[in-house]
């Protein structure tokens, strides 16, 4: 069976006699984290069986004042009845750390938080260890996938509990994917991750701690997607269900009896209607109805549960019911709450942090802050880490626009790489990226594996306006009026808009973008908006280019086919061809048919999938792929750049990140609930 099997030797290296209580330790005693070894979390059994101790529990203090907090919790049990009898054993990366503080974040998302926030607190079934490679229990105890990679068992931990209490069992597990992510009225459509080429995955639970999925064909990164996703592959089905008609035949009549329209509106009250897991609770969506409903938010199983909440930020408690423990049997998370501030604009965001004011951030940090924040850490009681990411910022033409003139302009090929090599590249990298930049064209893949073609790196990358301007010409953009800038071949303006958020592009990047592009001819209006006036706009495909980061690595597009299918990824990230993903999901009852190399990139990616990986089909496969969209240029790249991780001073146990990356999940690999803060 798969899971975290560490071996002894990492604790044997300390002097341990047998103990009665179980050390103090930290992954530093151990030194540090050698390769192929990952002594950072144990199961109970395993941990006293190589500390040779036995494990007393114990809780913070403060625990009973944030359960009255939680509003119809009931009184708590002793520690021992809260967690499981198996909790997860958490080595800390530098010390046994210390109860109490408040750890302050800053979003810039009011009705849907900020990724980097949420990952701190986030579980799921599975996560990535420090070193992304390896895959490690989470809430699911361990797991196992037969021989073709088409049934995945996870074992729970028996005696895990929700935050109110209530037991959390497979049934959890088989109401999130049954009654939640298959259901409309939830989610209008399926996301990609719960289907294996578009077709549905069965659930089974043949007891409580036993959760069985199984897939119609092969599909082995469905495992890397629940280690690396913030939808949580369970939900709280003794608390949502009472508010689903499939599971309670009075649903209806409950919702309307708290002044809702039926229960799928209570569902959406708590839930949301995406897969998003951080979206308002029914203290801000439903503040008149929320004193009457059974609780001001959904029951979690994550390190903190959300108290308050209102249209300025949020305000979180430690779960009473968290499952995890450190090295002497202290409950987690060390920190006692935490609280959210929302602030769009980043220049208030920016002098937040050089203050001091702030414990941890990364969204929405772009490298053209870098020198302000290195500037004042000495002053300001902070760290900058300077990271490498996944992702760069890359630059899409909507080509389904409303507009039939731009649509014409936009969707055709020659156009997209005329204006890649209008880009004077060196010069943003020098200008905006102060030189760390590495200059790539957009592949799909990030890193790009080493069996694809490397050309496709540096394919359109080269700085040639003068090429640009005779395709442009050829194209029939000429200047009309001679005001300098060229007009559609109708002879109507041509003005491209620049939206875009600091959370995905920095706007100096795109102001030196726009003036490249007015080198060439084509004026462009750029205008900084807020992330959810951007998003809004994608959606309804107003946006005249796409400005946002984008890429994956390999691991988490075979379990997310999302880069590869219009509109090319999910609501929160850079999407265009949104009529092509009408047409997609009406079946071609409605919105744009896509061309046919969009087509076939649909088919290959469900191919390579359910395909063995690294074989000679699974390389070619890939390399088709690369190959079609790079050379049809859909998104535009620029460079892969590090990015700034903040810490305050005062937060222990935070190690060195490996990547600045929303792709592993932010903090999520690095163990939010050891951090500690240094009154």
């Amino acid at each position: 069976m798969k899971r975290l099997l560490l071996s002894s030797a990492a604790l044997l290296i300390l002097p341990f006699a047998a103990l009665a209580n179980c050390p103090a330790i930290s992954v530093a005693d151990m030194g540090g984290v050698a390769p192929g070894a990952f002594p950072e979390q144990y199961d109970l059994a395993e941990f006293q069986a190589a500390a040779n101790c036995t494990m007393e529990l114990s809780e913070n203090p403060s625990m009973a004042d944030f359960n009255s907090k939680i509003r119809n919790n009931p009184a708590l049990p002793a520690v021992a009845d809260r967690l499981p009898s198996e909790p997860l054993v958490v080595v800390p990366y530098a010390s046994t750390g210390k109860y109490g503080g408040t750890l302050d974040a800053l979003s810039n998302a009011t009705e849907a938080g900020t990724s980097d926030f949420m990952s701190i607190r986030h579980v799921n079934l599975v996560r990535y260890s420090d070193d992304l490679e390896t895959i490690v229990p989470n809430v699911a105890k361990s797991w196992a996938w037969n021989d073709d990679f088409t049934q995945l068992t996870f074992t729970l931990r028996k005696g895990h509990k929700w935050s109110d209490g209530q037991p959390f069992t497979s049934a959890d597990v088989k109401f999130w994917y049954d009654n939640l992510a298959l259901d409309p009225n939830i989610n209008e459509k399926p996301k990609d991750y719960v289907t294996v080429g578009g077709e549905r995955m069965t659930v089974e639970t043949p007891d409580d701690v036993t959760v069985v999925f199984k897939l119609p064909a092969p599909k082995p990164g469905l495992l890397a997607h629940f280690a690396t996703h913030f939808a949580q592959a369970f939900q709280p089905k003794h608390f949502l269900g009472q508010f689903h008609p499939a599971i309670n035949p009075d649903a209806d009549k409950l919702a309307q009896s708290l002044g809702f329209e039926n229960g799928y509106a209570v569902i959406r009250a708590y839930y949301g209607n995406s897969d998003w897991m951080d979206t308002a609770t029914p203290m801000l969506n439903s503040p008149d109805l929320v004193a009457k409903m059974p609780g001001d938010a959904a029951p979690t199983l994550e390190s903190h549960i959300v108290v308050k909440e209102t249209t300025e930020g949020r305000h979180f408690v430690a779960n009473p019911y968290f499952f995890m423990v450190d090295t002497t049997g202290q409950q987690l998370p060390y920190i006692n709450e935490m609280d959210e501030l929302f602030a769009n604009d980043q220049e208030v965001r920016l002098l937040k942090l050089v203050n001091g004011e702030v414990d941890y951030k990364s969204q929405s940090l772009q490298l053209s802050d870098a020198p302000l924040l290195l500037e004042n850490q000495e002053k300001g009681g902070y760290t900058i880490q300077l990271k490498p990411k996944i992702a760069m910022q890359t630059i899409s033409f909507n080509v389904t626009h409303p507009d039939e003139a731009k649509r014409a302009v936009f969707g055709d090929v020659k156009f997209r790489i005329a204006m890649s090599e209008a880009i004077n590249r060196d010069n943003l990298n020098s200008t905006a990226y102060f030189g760390q930049g590495q200059l790539q064209q957009y592949t799909g893949f990030s890193p790009l594996p080493e069996y694809i073609d490397p050309k496709w790196k540096t394919f359109g990358m080269e700085y040639n306006p003068d090429a640009a301007k005779a395709v442009l010409d050829e194209l029939g953009l000429k200047d009309v009026d001679g005001d300098g800038f060229r007009e559609l071949p109708d002879g109507s303006p041509l003005v491209i808009n620049m939206q875009f958020a600091t959370q995905g592009i920095a706007g100096q990047v795109v102001e030196l973008i726009s003036q490249d592009w007015a080198n060439v001819g084509i004026k462009s209006a750029v205008k900084e908006v807020t992330p959810d006036e951007y998003r809004s706009a994608q959606s309804s495909n107003q946006l005249d280019v796409g400005l946002w980061e984008k890429g994956q690595p390999l691991g988490i597009i075979l379990g997310n086919n999302e880069l590869w299918v219009p509109p090319f990824e999910n609501y929160f990230a850079h999407r265009t061809g949104m009529l092509w993903a009408e047409w997609v999901d009406s079946k071609g009852a409605s919105g744009v048919e896509p061309p046919e190399y969009v087509k076939t990139l649909m088919a290959d990616i469900s191919t390579l999938q359910s395909t063995p990986s690294g074989t000679d089909e699974f390389k070619a496969i890939a390399n088709r792929m690369v190959a079609a969209m790079v050379e049809n240029m859909l998104f535009i790249g620029t460079a892969l750049t590090p990015d700034p991780i903040y810490v305050n001073n005062k937060v222990k146990n935070f190690p060195e990140f490996k990547t600045a990356s929303y792709e592993y999940y932010r903090t999520y690999p690095y163990r939010g609930p050891q951090w500690y803060l240094e009154q």
